[in-house]
């Protein structure tokens, strides 16, 4: 492994950074009881994690009629608008994003949401002074778990795969991490339970940003330096 070249931590946000999972989820509930297509909350909240035209895949099927798809989403999307203002971090999320940039690592949000949601979740955090590089869901051709958010991340950011670490909160974040071969820190944060993402492939577990920040020091993160 080249030790010349950058490091650097990649970040999942949703659910790992700012809590937002549950939101999500009620919101493409609600979206689908409007369209005569419910489907249980739980079964939405462990699609959550993955982009609008996977998700709805997984729910409804590959053979749906799409007729309704755009509908789908603006209902989500503007659901989940009325949440914007109180967008509240997880425990020390901030506060992790700064010890990793005190370390010498550079802070990259990879995150798929569209550009105005972003300017959201980047107000909650309240960090925008260490971090590096922000992707959009304008940066994907698909969304997680397939892995164009983090290859647009890594060619943003200029760090090689090899020297990074991705850091999420779903399974789906572990899949898209593990088929470029980056390892992937689970949270359990965003509901989603600590084997199963160790399950997954996830090379380590914590409970959230301030557990992790916690360790940090003897964590899989700061082995990328």
């Amino acid at each position: 492994m080249r030790t010349d070249s950058p490091a650097g931590v990649l970040f999942d946000v949703d659910g790992t950074l700012v809590d937002t999972t549950y939101l999500h989820t009620v919101s493409w509930w609600e979206a689908l009881r409007q369209t005569d297509q419910p489907v249980p909350m739980a079964t939405v909240h462990r699609s959550i994690g993955m982009g609008s035209d996977k998700l709805l895949d997984h729910l409804l099927g590959p053979e749906r009629d799409r007729d309704a798809d755009q509908k789908l989403r603006d209902a989500h999307d503007t659901l989940y608008g009325e949440y914007w203002e109180r967008l509240t971090p997880l425990p020390r999320a901030a506060d992790l994003l700064r010890a990793c940039a005190e370390r010498g690592l550079r802070v990259v949000l990879a995150t798929s949401a569209s550009e105005q949601e972003v300017g959201a979740l980047r107000r909650a955090l309240g960090a925008d002074e260490v971090i590096d590089t922000v992707t959009s869901s304008a940066d994907a051709q698909q969304s997680k778990p397939a892995p164009d958010i983090l290859v647009a991340a890594l060619e943003q950011s200029g760090l090689p795969a090899e020297r990074v670490v991705f850091v999420g909160d779903s399974v789906w974040d572990v899949a898209a991490a593990g088929k470029l071969d980056i390892p992937c820190v689970g949270l359990t944060c965003g509901g989603t339970s600590r084997g199963e993402l160790a399950g997954a492939g996830a090379v380590a577990v914590y409970d959230d940003p301030a557990a992790l920040l916690a360790t940090l020091d003897d964590s899989p993160v700061t082995r990328a330096r």
